[in-house]
């Protein structure tokens, strides 16, 4: 009964932990292409001139992933009911949350590295977003790769989070088992001996 208590809170945090990446990730984003923000996500997201670019940056990826949380915890939570203990569960899922925001992350810096390598002035074209010129069409088209490939590495960070689960499930079996196996041989080796 305590564990579906727990499952408010995992959902909160998943929230919290997924709007959090998002704004991180997105430093990473704006340093690649400030155009990415300025002249594109900004508009998409209804961000002040008057703020400063980073923290409209942060802001951007707190709106655009914070659902995320929603989406992963929909599948991982009840999944992870599956883990014994009402304190293995909840550190668990912690771990799991971990797990996936570590995928997302490396998809999206895997997708970088191959924009990196791929796109050039000729694959990005010239590119125009809410009637703005971009200055720098890679940077820009670079960002957005990343931007793009970093919901594909939700998706999958759901399967590495599934995963995991299940890894913790049976770490928790087996030293379970093993505790009491321990206790078993103690509690026979401290009994006393029968004479006949």
């Amino acid at each position: 009964m305590v564990k579906l208590g727990l499952v408010p809170l995992l959902f909160v945090i998943a929230c919290l932990l997924a709007g959090l990446y998002g704004a991180v990730h997105n430093q990473i984003s704006y340093t690649v292409s400030p155009e990415y923000f300025t002249q594109f996500k900004f508009q998409q997201f209804r961000i002040d001139n008057g703020i400063p670019e980073r923290v409209g940056a942060a802001i951007v990826g707190w709106n655009a992933a914070w659902w995320m949380g929603i989406v992963i915890g929909t599948i991982l939570i009840p999944f992870g009911l599956l883990i014994p203990g009402n304190a293995n569960y909840f550190w668990a899922m912690i771990r799991v949350f971990g797990v996936v925001a570590a995928t997302t992350l490396l998809v999206g810096l895997a997708a970088l590295a191959v924009a990196f390598i791929v796109v050039d002035t000729e694959v990005a074209g010239e590119i125009s977003r809410y009637d703005n010129e971009m200055i720098d069409d890679v940077a820009f088209a670079r960002a957005g790769t990343m931007h793009n490939f970093s919901y594909l590495g939700g998706l999958v960070g759901i399967i590495t989070g599934g995963v995991t689960v299940f890894w913790q499930r049976r770490r928790l079996h087996a030293l379970s088992s093993s505790i009491n196996f321990n206790a078993d041989a103690t509690e026979q080796s401290n009994a006393p001996e029968t004479r006949s």
